[in-house]
């Protein structure tokens, strides 16, 4: 049994779905919305056993052979728990016990809470890039506004962002920004050396390797109509050594599947901004028409043991 964790408006959760059953493969969804209409009962002990039924249906812990993973706090996504604090204190029980069977389940996992903690830390995040080979963009994490105007200066041009691994729109400092640098004194920020040319995203499934080469005017391209920019995403074809970089960096951090942030130079350096441990990667699928989900499900269906072998 494969089971799911999310929700079923998130479009990665969706695909993942149908692509299970599109080839057979026995999924069962937990999805946070129904937290209501759901419960848990969890036992490790030497084995792990217990059941997660949602109304009727029922999952057995224990034939549990692979999870995919795409949860948010149940209590957020949960429908009235706002209004109701013993409804929001279960949701926030089901979040717990779910982390608890992640911990001690044998299954194949995509992807562990534990190798998704380096997002959490920009900066820690990309001294391990580095660390793999990637050229990285200086950078400063700052709360005085004078150190962020001396980075500027000796840089010319920079962008900042969050620091942390909740997503932000990454955005080029301007003059004009000068009179709000006095706010990060309250939020830590990170500011970076701008590097220019291309972007590149990579999706790592296993061994397979899915690029998608990103041509925009838009500081982040991500958000590239907000800023009344255009944006075009197509299918691309990298260096095989930056191919098996890449799939050396997802395999050190503990990633099955991972989205990599790329950037080529007009001088041909490959540099690497940040690994998503969670890729929302339909975005990708649908602009480049690579088989992403269908090789996330192939890879869930194969579970933990054929993995650990390297028959990915």
């Amino acid at each position: 049994m494969i089971l799911l964790w999310g929700g079923a408006a998130d479009g990665p959760f969706e695909a993942v779905r149908e692509a299970l059953e599109a080839i057979g493969a026995p999924v069962f969804a937990l999805e946070q919305t129904r937290s209501a209409e759901t419960k848990i009962e969890l036992l490790a002990d030497g084995t792990v056993s217990g059941a997660i039924r949602v109304g009727v249906d029922e999952c057995d812990l224990a034939a549990v052979s692979a999870v995919y993973v795409r949860s948010r706090d149940s209590r957020s996504v949960t429908p009235d728990a706002k209004r109701d604090e013993a409804l929001a204190q279960h949701a926030d029980q089901l979040d717990a016990l779910m982390a608890a069977f992640l911990d001690v389940t044998g299954a194949l996992v995509i992807n562990p809470v534990e190798a998704m903690a380096s997002n959490g830390s920009k900066p820690y995040q990309l001294a391990l890039i580095a660390a793999h080979g990637f050229m990285t963009p200086d950078t400063l994490v700052t709360t005085d506004p004078w150190a962020a105007t001396e980075f500027a200066a000796r840089h010319g041009q920079v962008v900042y962002k969050s620091v942390s691994g909740v997503r932000s729109i990454v955005a080029r400092l301007r003059r004009e920004d000068a009179d709000r640098l006095a706010d990060i004194a309250w939020c830590p920020t990170q500011f970076q050396q701008y590097v220019a040319g291309r972007d590149y995203r990579v999706h790592i499934v296993g061994e397979q390797v899915f690029a998608a080469e990103i041509e925009s005017d838009a500081d982040d391209y991500r958000y590239a109509a907000q800023a009344g920019k255009g944006v075009s995403v197509r299918y691309a074809r990298i260096p095989a050594s930056v191919e098996e970089r890449c799939r050396s960096l997802a395999a050190a951090l503990g990633l099955a599947v991972a989205g990599i942030d790329l950037r080529l130079t007009p001088e041909g350096d490959w540099h690497c901004f940040e690994v998503n441990p969670s890729p929302a990667f339909t975005y990708y699928e649908w602009s480049t028409g690579q088989p992403i989900a269908h090789a996330i499900a192939k890879l869930l269906a194969r579970g933990r043991c054929q993995v650990a072998e390297g028959r990915l």
